[in-house]
């Protein structure tokens, strides 16, 4: 009998889902100055704006996770993503800085869990195998969602103000839900698609979708690989959040470029590369891992790499004059920053095992704690330096070279099951 390929379709979804995601998040970025005219904000003020949604999208990761856990993903993601694409569209109807405070972080609540169960998805559907490509390329297709969202708005923004796109792009998630539920199954056994050749290959990661109980949080507090993890996320996160909130800004205000014409696509063009990086990834480290024949070193090598050409290329980019250079190599260091991104995803595969939706929520709600941060430092630290991008570029650069001797120590192949 030959095998369906029905767990393919998982990942579609997914690669969907995950571009409908970085819309919705990266849009604020491009519309920020509009905003920040109509709505009378100042840099400081709109960093809080930016950081609301990372604070309570951080807060609301390990429940987002643990709920797909327990209950499955087809339950927990058709509402979360429901929730948010709701408060999407609210936030076009702004009309005050608490409002949007408020907004955006009832936006950022209803968006966590989201990547966890992808995650948790991919553990129960794919193979061993096919985990780390699947990966690079949910991550590359989100990458590639924020990076053509400038080009998306600049075009609506001919039509239409910033409020109305918002309204616009709460829709797409509303869509999503309504093919995703009806189609997916949280246990390939319990699809029609799936015939026993295609169970035979998915193999033991079928067993990840039983309710296998407590999370085992003391497992997770005592494990130095689950503390590196999240630290490197966060360190990783803090000098990623740049590109998706402040960069369209450093565009205009420091190096000139017209948001309306070509800075549409420069500002998209850290997104673009960082996708591409994830998708690099996603095919290198299982090639490195068979060459080398060890995961954990293979991950590694990839993860210090990426993260300390990505400190190294932007302290470059602060020595240059051309401005078009000066995106260039910030846009490399992006495609730098994004080789770490399936090395970490899979580490919470094999390191979770079956609580790989919880491990990866808090690993994720690290990531967005340091997009809680890196907002409101970077707005402040404009203020305090008459829009001199210099310093806060200098700080993410720092997180990239603490964030690569993490990964030194990291075992991302050890399960937790199998820890003492």
């Amino acid at each position: 009998m030959q095998a369906s390929s029905t767990r393919h379709w998982v990942i579609v979804f997914a690669v969907v889902l995950s571009i409908i995601t970085y819309i919705d998040r990266v849009s604020i970025s491009f519309a920020g100055p509009n905003m920040r005219k109509d709505l009378g904000l100042d840099s400081a003020q709109f960093g809080w704006v930016l950081a609301a949604f990372a604070w309570a999208y951080a807060l609301f990761e390990i429940p987002g996770g643990w709920m797909g856990d327990k209950m499955g993903p087809r339950k927990v993601l058709t509402r979360i993503v429901i929730w948010w694409s709701f408060f999407t569209a609210a936030t076009g109807w702004a009309m005050n800085y608490v409002y949007l405070l408020v907004v955006r972080a009832l936006f950022g609540a209803g968006e966590a869990g989201a990547f966890p169960n992808i995650t948790k998805a991919f553990s129960t559907w794919l193979p061993p195998a096919e985990k780390s490509r699947a990966q690079g390329i949910v991550w590359m297709s989100a990458r590639w969602g924020g990076a053509f969202t400038p080009l998306l708005m600049a075009a609506l923004f001919q039509m239409i103000d910033w409020r109305v796109a918002f309204q616009i792009f709460g829709v797409l998630g509303v869509i999503w839900c309504f093919f995703f539920y009806a189609w997916y199954r949280d246990n390939p056994k319990d699809h029609k698609s799936v015939n026993p050749a295609e169970l035979a290959i998915i193999g033991d990661s079928v067993k990840m979708a039983d309710d296998h109980g407590s999370v085992p949080w003391s497992r997770f507090a005592s494990s130095t690989s689950v503390w590196l993890l999240w630290v490197q996320y966060f360190l990783l996160s803090y000098g990623w959040y740049f590109y998706i909130t402040w960069f369209p800004t450093y565009l205009k205000d420091s190096l000139n470029f017209d948001l309306k014409a070509s800075g549409a696509i420069l500002a998209g063009m850290p997104l673009f590369l960082g996708g591409i990086g994830c998708l690099v990834s996603g095919f290198l480290t299982p090639k490195l891992a068979h060459a080398l024949r060890d995961a954990r070193r293979a991950r590694k090598i990839v993860a210090v790499t990426g993260m300390t050409m990505a400190g190294i290329l932007l302290l470059v980019a602060m020595q240059l004059k051309d401005p078009l250079t000066i995106v260039a190599v910030i846009a490399m260091a992006s495609f730098s920053n994004d080789l770490v991104m399936p090395p970490a995803w899979n580490t919470c595969m094999d390191v979770g095992g079956k609580f790989s939706g919880t491990l990866s929520g808090s690993m994720n709600m690290m990531g967005n704690f340091a997009g809680g941060v890196a907002p409101v430092v970077i707005g402040y630290v404009l203020k305090q330096t008459n829009n001199d991008f210099t310093l806060t570029i200098y700080i993410s650069a720092a997180a990239y070279f603490l964030g690569a001797l993490c990964w030194l120590g990291i075992d991302s192949t050890k399960a937790l099951d199998h820890q003492g």
